[in-house]
């Protein structure tokens, strides 16, 4: 899977104008299924990204986590993650089909929940307009491929 995990203030999902996910202090994430993924891939990284300590404590250091602060998570499925870009246009056949993403996508979101973090959710396959306020700017790519 690949993730893009972006520090936040604040990050709302809105559907045809309507808000379908928001969160205060925590994290925006954008998460790809890729072709070969698997649960146990999505129930690691969530592992992961819910102690990833990149929060600041009191001396100003990223020291704590997203659970830490009693922050929570806007996770927005984005295939265009798993773009190929050797040519002048992208192409996306690396993702996992439609069907096994969406799965996965939401499989990833209940890990996290399952963690402890409070998740809110964007809409899989809908035209979305997502809006944040970055904290820091800290902004995090994750890849599971990548050691």
């Amino acid at each position: 899977m690949r993730a893009v995990l972006q520090r936040v203030q604040s990050a709302e999902v809105r559907v045809d104008g309507v808000q379908i996910g928001a969160v205060d202090k925590g994290y925006l994430i954008l998460i790809c299924a890729m072709a070969n993924d698997t649960e146990t891939v999505a129930e690691k990284l969530a592992a992961k990204v819910a102690k990833l300590r990149i929060f600041k404590d009191d001396q100003g250091k990223m020291n704590l986590s997203v659970r830490d602060i009693g922050g929570s998570a806007l996770v927005v499925s984005q295939f265009t993650l798993a773009a190929d870009l050797r040519g002048n246009r992208p192409g996306f056949s690396t993702a996992a089909p439609p069907e096994r993403g969406e799965q996965l996508y939401l499989h990833f979101a209940a890990c996290l929940q399952a963690e402890g973090v409070p998740v809110a959710t964007g809409r899989f396959g809908a035209d979305m307009a997502v809006s944040l306020v970055n904290d820091g700017p800290v902004t995090i790519w994750m890849d599971t491929d990548t050691p």
